[in-house]
């Protein structure tokens, strides 16, 4: 359940950039937007292994 914790605190994190890029139109937003998005995927990813090795376990 780690990761989807970490998910839902960079969610959380991110969403004051996401408001300075999509209604205030600040570029070092989208940046740092940007990289928030590939951070996420790569913890989604981790997620849907850990809850594959869950299942196996089973």
């Amino acid at each position: 359940m780690s990761a989807f914790t970490k998910l839902k605190e960079l969610v959380a994190a991110t969403e004051a950039d996401a408001t300075a890029f999509y209604e205030k139109g600040n570029k070092a937003a989208g940046t740092r937007l940007r990289k928030a998005f590939q951070e996420i995927k790569v913890l989604a990813q981790e997620g849907r292994n850990e809850v594959t090795a869950k299942k196996a376990v089973k």
